[in-house]
This record gives structure tokens, C-alpha cells and sequence, in this order.
């Protein structure tokens, strides 16, 4: 049996050389469908790897609140895509952080609530600048570092807001000198008590872009806007080694809090990111069916290629046969070929995919994403594609009668 392999490969090898041309342009549709599948795969694993590494360094105290739906996961992935309308929907209140609070082995409460309205500076004014209502407790649980000035405190919470880098440097040119200037937010004045350093990661699982947002008292956003919707409650556990009864604790009094409404969830450790880590998974999967089809383009270009093969090889295939090769052993001649052509597309693909992510990586935050199981699907798929292209040239070449083909020359 490999000797018989052997001899195949030997075959495979040498009809690949004499035609080096058509060979590699075949191998090269292989390897365009393979490297956008593992580019796509990458940048999703990436992305989610990051947002997973934001819990970390939170630490494992972590738990968080958030507005649930009865309606089927795709649906809840769908409405990510549209957050505006996913805040209008939130069942989520000041009164709850409240409740919150008086739960047992909190350290501290914070929640996130966003609204986007128009800036003005002395210099500059822009609209549709993202506005993070929330409390002092956020900086507790956050790892945000301040550049400039302090955080929201006691005393200063309810006229002061504090910017992001970005946002300084946009509204006022400068950070240095931004603490003590003000901002009118909807003809409010607001003193600006501090400015954020410049955030390396700007996906995160809070969905807020620190950087380009302006953050205020969570009682005065509502106070400028007339009604607040929030996102999420952030909870720091005094005891990490209860999570899970702080976790039904915090439960229990949202439930009594909401008259027995349970409309929400509460999440610690790894089901923090299922949210960000199920979109991920949707997209990346559209995306990955979208490239595919590229992947199906070149097996048809195997599938083409191989028969045409087969048509300039019918007098070799009846002398082959004519010699004692059984059907059987034609079939897999050019069959073990199809899948050499397909597997080293495979390995070119991988090669290009992977080079392709590391050079994204220099422009972007995304670090290349390797996995055996990328790469051991990548292979599991170039082999399925080499038999489902390669069987019907393989199956048109073990057929062929050999005393016709004996008459046939090129």
C-alpha cells in the first residue's frame, strides 16, 4: 500500500512539474479562498481574545448587569448592531444600582449609561460626541488612568465631567491645559475636572470608546436629557471567592427590586464576553462563508484543470491500463493529485493568511491569532475540497476505455 502511494505521489509530482504554470495559478485560487478564511478567522479570534483580556485585568472580582430579552440569541446578536435601539429598550435603572449597593460583599457599583449629544468648547464644537453617565465608584472597578486632574468625586460629581484623550485634543488642542475649562452640554455648563490618558484598546466589554467620550455624573446626564437607559451595571465583589453568592444575592434583590420582573442578567468570569464573543462568532462566521465561496471558485478551477489533464493523459491512461492498472488505480493517480494541487494551496494560503494578519497587526491593535484548530481546519478543508473537485476528473479518467484511449494522441 505505500509503495502504492508512493508511486501516486511520484506521478502527482511530475504532472505537476511539467505544467509549473498552470499548476501554480491553480494552486494560487486555493490559496487566495484559504488565506481570506484564516485572515477573517485571525482578526475574529483576536478581537475576541481582547475583549476576554479586559476581564483579566479588571481582575476576578468582576460582576456585571445587563438588560435581557426573551427573544432567541440571534435576535439579541442583531440588536448589538444597533445599540441605540438596545438602550432605548433597557429595562435597567438608577433605583437598581441602589439596590445593588445594599447587597452583601459589594465593594462598589457603577453603571454605564450612554447618550450622544453635541459639545461646545470656547474653541470647537461637535456634534454626537458619546456621553458615559455613571458614578465615582467607576474608576474603582475601570482600569482607566488619568493623564490630567482627578476623577469624578465627592462634592464635584454633579457639575464636572471628565474627557478622553481624543476628545481634549478635539475640542480644545491641547490636554495639558484642559483641566479647569468648560463645556456646555445642552446650555449646561460643566467644569472639566480631569482628562483620561490615552486608552491602547479601544474595544472593550463595556462598548465604550474611552478615548472619544466625555464622562458625567450619571444624575446629571439624566438631568440634561430627561431620561436615562442603561447599558450595563458594573459590580466590584468584596470577596472573590464567593462570586457565585454574590452573583445570586445581586439577583434576589433586582427581583424583589423589579416586582418579581426578571428581564436582566447577571454574569461573572468567562460569561462576561458571551455577548461581545457571540457576535464575534456570527460575523466571523458570515465573513468566513463569504470567503469560502472564493474557496469553492478555486476547486472549480482543480476540477477544471484536472480535466483537462485527463484529456491530454488518455493515451497514457490506456497504456496504464492496457499494463495490468486497475480502474481502482487510475482513479486514485489523479485523484492523490487533486488533493497535492489542493493541499499545497492549503499551505500557501495558511502562509499568506498568516502574513497578511501580521502585517494588519502593525497598523491595528489585533494581534495575529494562531490555533491548532485554524490551522487543522484549513487542512481538513483543502483535503474535502481536493476529493469533491478532484472525484469527478479522477472517476471520468478510470472509466475511460482502454482500447480507445490506446487510439487517442495528443
Amino acid at each position: 500500500m505505500s509503495l502504492l502511494l508512493k508511486t501516486h505521489y511520484k506521478l502527482a509530482k511530475t504532472a505537476i512539474k511539467e505544467n509549473r504554470t498552470r499548476s501554480f495559478l491553480t494552486c494560487l485560487g486555493i490559496a487566495i479562498g484559504v488565506a481570506s478564511i484564516i485572515l477573517i478567522l485571525s482578526l475574529m479570534g483576536s478581537i475576541s481574545n481582547l475583549v476576554k483580556s479586559q476581564t483579566k485585568e479588571i481582575g476576578a472580582d468582576l460582576i456585571v448587569v445587563r438588560p435581557s430579552s426573551t427573544k432567541d440569541n440571534l435576535t439579541n446578536i442583531v440588536e448589538e448592531l444597533t445599540s441605540a435601539n438596545s438602550f432605548q429598550k433597557s429595562n435597567l435603572a438608577i433605583a437598581d444600582v441602589d439596590a445593588i449597593k445594599k447587597v452583601e460583599n459589594v465593594a462598589a457599583v457603577a453603571p454605564i449609561a450612554i447618550s450622544t449629544n453635541t459639545v461646545n468648547s470656547e474653541k470647537n464644537n461637535f456634534e454626537s460626541v458619546p456621553i458615559l453617565g455613571t458614578n465615582r465608584d467607576f474608576i474603582k472597578i475601570e482600569p482607566l488612568a488619568l493623564k490630567y486632574g482627578a476623577f469624578l468625586t465627592d462634592g464635584n460629581e454633579e457639575n464636572s465631567v471628565v474627557l478622553g484623550h481624543t476628545l481634549s485634543l478635539s475640542l480644545f488642542n491641547t490636554i495639558n491645559s484642559t483641566v479647569g475649562k468648560t463645556v456646555t452640554i445642552m446650555g449646561e455648563k460643566f467644569m472639566i475636572v480631569g482628562v483620561l490618558d490615552e486608552v491602547e484598546r479601544s474595544i472593550n466589554f463595556d462598548n465604550v470608546d474611552f478615548d472619544n467620550s466625555l464622562i458625567m455624573d450619571i444624575k446629571s446626564l439624566d438631568k440634561i436629557t430627561g431620561s436615562t437607559q442603561i447599558q450595563q451595571i458594573n459590580v466590584k465583589a468584596a470577596n472573590t471567592d464567593s462570586l457565585e453568592s454574590i452573583s445570586t444575592n445581586i439577583t434576589n434583590a433586582l427581583v424583589d427590586q423589579k416586582l418579581g420582573d426578571k428581564n436582566f442578567s447577571v454574569a461573572y468570569g468567562d460569561e462576561i464576553t458571551h455577548p461581545a464573543s457571540n457576535l464575534f462568532t456570527v460575523v466571523s462566521g458570515m465573513l468566513a462563508l463569504v470567503a469560502a465561496i472564493s474557496l469553492i471558485v478555486g476547486g472549480i478551477g482543480v476540477m477544471n484543470i484536472m480535466l483537462v489533464s485527463v484529456a491530454e493523459r488518455t493515451h497514457e491512461i490506456g497504456i496504464r491500463k492496457a499494463v495490468g492498472a486497475s480502474s481502482r488505480n487510475i482513479l486514485m493517480q489523479f485523484l492523490f493529485e487533486a488533493l497535492i494541487l489542493c493541499l499545497l494551496g492549503g499551505i500557501f494560503g495558511l502562509v499568506l493568511g498568516y502574513l497578511l494578519a501580521f502585517l494588519l497587526s502593525v497598523i491595528t491593535p489585533f494581534a495575529p491569532y494562531i490555533s491548532w484548530e485554524i490551522i487543522a481546519v484549513t487542512f481538513l478543508t483543502t483535503l474535502f475540497i481536493g476529493i469533491v473537485f478532484g472525484i469527478y476528473p479522477a472517476l471520468k479518467a478510470a472509466t475511460k476505455n482502454p482500447i480507445d484511449s490506446l487510439k487517442h494522441y495528443r
